[in-house]
């Protein structure tokens, strides 16, 4: 392989230093993260309190059960109802905020290099853990993975659905109603681990949300590790890519307070990748496999994978014949793993989870952008003649599925150098699956942005981040109903757009200076010298493709 066009790590260069003249955009938010400070304690209390927060609104607020045998009809049962859910909905927010001030002020601290990767992590730490204990926060899908966690026991969860449980009735009456009646979606390997959690809680809901959470604490360590070697491979600076990717309220409220199973499907996807680029290509195909067989998602690493092994292969034999051996050896890998897990987890090999893929397509929202474009066709067309709305969605649904498959090959083909190139080229198309391919839900951005958060940034896409994290998260209500309807919305995206200002210009309108009379810490006008700004050819997250020597 040649590695001056697609290297599968950006090698060690000279630095080079910020200049006094250099605009802040123009910087690129890369190096190390090792820098030695003290620990931002405040920042850190001042998320912490906002989770405690959040914890204490939430059995008010929250997604809670339908028959509450804690304080259902306690002394405290009033928080459910009329002005006391009202204000636990407030509390919520106010706790909310303040995980994202913290979590701006944190980055601004990493910007300046105050803070490395361990204050990042500490702070996360600090900020997820009264959330394990929280009833569900803006979504009601761990009920739904309890539930067809217990199909395993009696019947095939892929042709049946939650409403045939007679054995755990409190927790099925708590399911949403949308997915009482359809089969699961999820690979077989994530079934057994519900139906494992489902054999320790039994028909628990309270025990069954917390250990869910501390169940997927070990993905949630896979996921660190990966991490902090993949950004090495992809010229990320570390401490950023821990901002991003686990401090972030992406995976502190929605991964840990949702709780979702992406957070047991990333570590693996991530391990894959990070495999094929270490050149150990039959464990990648292992692995990734295994991430499919959680959620079926992941199955779109594995030919970018391929390409990586492509790339690795002697160049005397060229790329067609490459390909194919490569191709041949991954589909033998991925055929031997995928029977042995599904006959594992289900006792047969079992392909039932593609039609149970088509349940979660009831779900209609713009943030998927095909269905939006169908809403907003339909608005238009009901103004001059009554129509229903389902040919409209329908169509442009199929359109946008003919759009992603386009996409997604031309993603793939551009991958074809393999190294870096391919990574990037794989985050891309994760991120359009998000968004394309229906339904979508906000914490399935987190499939290609963690492998995104490993490249370097700018400063500007930063603040971009930080504004849609937060729109992500305030698009559903704590109780797991969306809000995309809502009037609310305008005050969602201006919130969300000061959030990303703030991570520019400190307390942009001076709200935190009125209340306490203290000035936000803002990033310097320029890095000290002595600081690492990042790689001379640094690989960016850019309105392109990777600027490094890899270019394919």
């Amino acid at each position: 392989m040649d590695t001056s066009t697609s290297p599968d790590t950006v090698p060690a260069r000279p630095l080079s230093r910020a200049s006094a003249t250099t605009p802040r955009w123009r910087r690129f938010a890369t190096g190390d993260g090792a820098v030695s400070s003290p620990f931002p304690r405040r920042t850190i209390a001042l998320g912490t309190i906002g989770a405690v927060l959040m914890l204490a609104a939430s059995i008010g607020a929250g997604g809670i059960l339908v028959s509450d045998p804690v304080i259902g009809t306690g002394q405290w049962s009033w928080l459910r109802y009329g002005h006391g859910r009202n204000l636990a909905t407030a509390v919520l927010y106010i706790g909310f905020g303040l995980v994202v001030w913290a979590w701006v002020r944190l980055g601004r601290y990493v910007l300046m290099h105050r803070v490395g990767v361990r204050p990042v992590l500490v702070a996360a730490g600090c900020w997820m853990a009264p959330l394990l204990f929280a009833p569900p926060l803006f979504t009601r899908d761990v009920f739904a993975y309890l539930a067809q966690g217990a199909l395993l026991y009696d019947h095939d969860p892929y042709t049946n659905a939650p409403n045939v449980l007679t054995e755990i009735p409190t927790i099925v009456e708590n399911v949403y109603s949308a997915w009482q009646s359809t089969p699961s979606p999820y690979g077989p390997v994530f079934l057994a681990f519900a139906k494992g959690i489902v054999t320790l809680t039994g028909d628990n809901p309270i025990a069954g949300v917390i250990v869910t959470r501390i169940a997927l604490l070990p993905g949630l360590a896979l996921l660190v590790w990966a991490l902090t070697r993949l950004v090495r491979h992809l010229g990320g600076n570390p401490a950023i890519t821990m901002w991003l990717a686990v401090a972030s309220p992406m995976t502190v409220i929605h991964l840990i307070g949702g709780p979702h199973n992406e957070l047991l499907m990333l570590g693996p996807l991530l391990l894959g990748v990070l495999l094929a680029l270490e050149r150990k290509h039959v464990l990648a195909i292992v692995v990734g496999t295994v991430a499919m067989l959680i959620k079926p998602t992941a199955a779109i690493a594995l030919p970018f994978i391929v390409w990586i092994w492509t790339n690795h292969l002697p160049e005397t034999r060229g790329k067609l014949a490459n390909f194919l051996r490569a191709g041949t050896a991954s589909v033998s890998v991925f055929v031997a793993v995928y029977v042995a897990g599904t006959f594992a987890a289900l006792g047969s090999v079992n392909l039932g989870w593609l039609g149970g893929l088509e349940g979660p397509q009831l779900i209609k929202n713009w943030l998927n952008f095909p269905t939006g474009i169908g809403q907003l066709t339909h608005v238009i067309t009901n103004l001059f003649t009554p129509v229903t709305q389902s040919p409209f969605i329908t169509g442009a649904r199929g359109a946008g599925w003919v759009v992603l498959a386009g996409f997604g090959i031309w993603q793939w083909w551009k991958a074809r150098n393999g190294g870096t190139t391919a990574v990037y080229h794989l985050a891309v198309t994760l991120i359009a699956t998000a968004m394309l391919a229906p339904p979508t839900l906000p914490w399935y951005f987190t499939w290609g942005f963690v492998i995104a958060a490993c490249f370097a940034w700018q400063v500007r896409h930063l603040a971009i981040v930080v504004g849609v994290s937060v729109f992500l998260v305030l698009v559903y209500y704590p109780t797991g109903e969306q809000a995309l309807h809502d009037p609310s919305m305008v005050a969602v995206f201006l919130v969300s757009g000061y959030a990303a200002w703030c991570l520019l210009r400190p307390d942009p309108l001076g709200i935190v200076r009125a209340f306490t009379g203290r000035e936000e810490p803002a990033p310097a006008d320029d890095v000290p010298n002595d600081v690492p700004v990042g790689p001379a050819e640094p690989v960016t997250v850019n309105s392109g493709q990777p600027t490094s020597r890899s270019t394919g």
